[in-house]
């Protein structure tokens, strides 16, 4: 796993019996964003719960289809803004998967998934 800190806007919303947190970094200087962070609040979980609800709940058997499916999930959350939003949250965050799109996708080149440790969480 690799472990990343930073602090972030981070939106966290429930997804069946998970709760999720959504933030995103760049991948340069320009802020862009490109990079979606979906994980699961819970310091016992690696992320995959998410890849599996993509594939059972989403009905998704793809990669790529699962990966678009997640941030799809957090997209929605972040504009519904009927969930948590933490602004300039610190974090630290234990990545287990990454996964490249073959195309750009909600404005995200590289989805990234494990868990999350939030303030007051």
């Amino acid at each position: 796993m690799t472990e990343l800190t930073a602090s972030s806007r981070v939106t966290v919303f429930p997804l069946e019996d998970l709760t999720v947190a959504y933030t995103t970094q760049s991948s340069d200087a320009r802020g862009l964003g490109d990079i979606g962070l979906v994980t699961i609040v819970d310091e016992q979980s690696d992320g995959d719960e998410l890849w599996r609800l993509a594939r059972d709940l989403g009905g998704r058997p793809q990669s790529s289809d699962q990966a678009r499916w997640i941030l799809t999930q957090a997209s929605r959350a972040r504009v519904v803004n009927a969930y948590t939003t933490l602004l300039d949250a610190k974090w630290t965050a234990h990545i287990s998967r990454r996964f490249e799109l073959d195309a750009l996708f909600a404005n995200h080149e590289l989805l990234m998934t494990g868990r999350i440790t939030l303030p007051n969480h």
